[in-house]
Formats: structure tokens, C-alpha cells, sequence
């Protein structure tokens, strides 16, 4: 089976999270001793699946997507994953690649949701790698994802990893998220 590549996005300013009062960049931010990008970065790295972590400074999260994805040419699909979501588990990693990788065609997109909410990583088949390619700007591949929803190309994909939908933005986000992963005991 040929899995996809997950695309770490660590690229972003951290402006909101700063906003908030945190002192350093929110992916330095500490979550149980461990900056945010290391969690994230563990859970990558337990999955087993090829990765790329996009580092540069990109204007916008488009841009960003549309450079890693450039730097993965024979990547057999990609799991865009923003590196500010340290709760994301390996198993969730894994259970979106298989998805993806064992949906022959029918699935274009895989997206997980948690509580009925859509999160991340998202799933992309090769076949996206052209508009991938072609993003700029602030906005991610929300548009794409959009259009292969219409196309009943999206397979969503219900979990109960929390760490989906917990993102670091600010500093109420990042103490709520320590506290998750204290009461989880990972």
C-alpha cells in the first residue's frame, strides 16, 4: 500500500498566540515539558508515515501548503497537518493515510472530525497535487476541500482524538490543551 506524506505546517507567525500574551512563538510554547511542535512532531514520527515539515517563512498558509507539497514530488498523497495541534495522536495519522491509500480512487480527500467537528490532518489524494500546488495566500486548501465535497469526493472520517480539533492559538488554547494531556495520561 503506498501512503501518503504528512506535511507538518511550521511555518506560520504565531501572531494571535503573541496577542495573547505568550512570550515565545506558540510552537516553543510547553505542553507538559515538551514544546507544541515536539508533541506534534512525536506523533509523526510514532506514525511511521513519510513526513515533511515545512519551516520557511511563508506569507500565508497557501503558500506554505503550495511549498511543501512542491518539495514532495513523489509523495502518494498528502496529510496536511498545521504542527500547533500536539494532541493529534500516531493511530489518527494512520487511520486517515489508510483511508486514503485503501479508498482506490473513490476517496479524493479524507477528513477526520471529533464531536461532529472537522479537523486535521486532512487527507489529500495525489490527484490533488495541482491545485495543492497552485495555493497562495492566507487561506489553506479550504477551497479545495470544498469542491471535492460537492463532488461526494470526501470520505469524513469520525474518531474520538480530541487532538484533531485542538489547536494552539492563544494561551487559554494552550492551557486547556496541558490539561487534556494530563487527564489523558499519554
Amino acid at each position: 500500500m503506498k501512503l501518503p506524506t504528512v506535511i507538518v505546517l511550521a511555518s506560520g507567525r504565531g501572531e494571535r498566540f503573541r496577542a495573547s500574551g505568550g512570550t515565545v512563538h506558540k510552537l516553543d510554547a510547553l505542553i507538559a515539558g515538551r514544546s507544541v511542535r515536539e508533541r506534534t512532531l512525536d506523533a509523526v514520527r510514532a506514525s511511521g508515515l513519510p513526513w515533511h515539515m515545512e519551516v520557511a517563512g511563508h506569507p500565508g498558509m497557501g503558500d506554505s501548503i503550495s511549498a511543501a507539497v512542491t518539495a514532495t514530488p513523489d509523495a502518494h498523497g498528502w496529510l496536511i497537518l498545521p504542527a500547533d495541534l500536539p494532541l493529534t495522536t500516531a493511530a489518527t495519522l494512520q487511520r486517515v493515510a489508510a483511508a486514503l491509500a485503501e479508498a482506490g480512487g473513490e476517496w479524493k480527500a479524507v477528513q477526520p472530525a471529533c464531536r461532529g467537528i472537522r479537523g486535521h490532518p486532512v487527507g489529500f489524494a495525489a490527484s490533488s497535487g495541482g491545485a495543492l500546488k497552485a495555493l497562495g495566500g492566507e487561506k489553506g486548501a479550504g477551497a479545495i476541500l470544498k469542491t471535492l465535497r460537492a463532488e461526494g469526493a470526501v470520505c469524513e472520517l469520525e474518531t474520538d482524538d480530541i487532538g484533531v480539533i485542538t489547536d494552539i492559538d492563544t494561551l487559554a488554547d494552550l492551557a486547556a490543551a496541558e490539561a487534556l494531556w494530563i487527564s489523558s495520561s499519554r
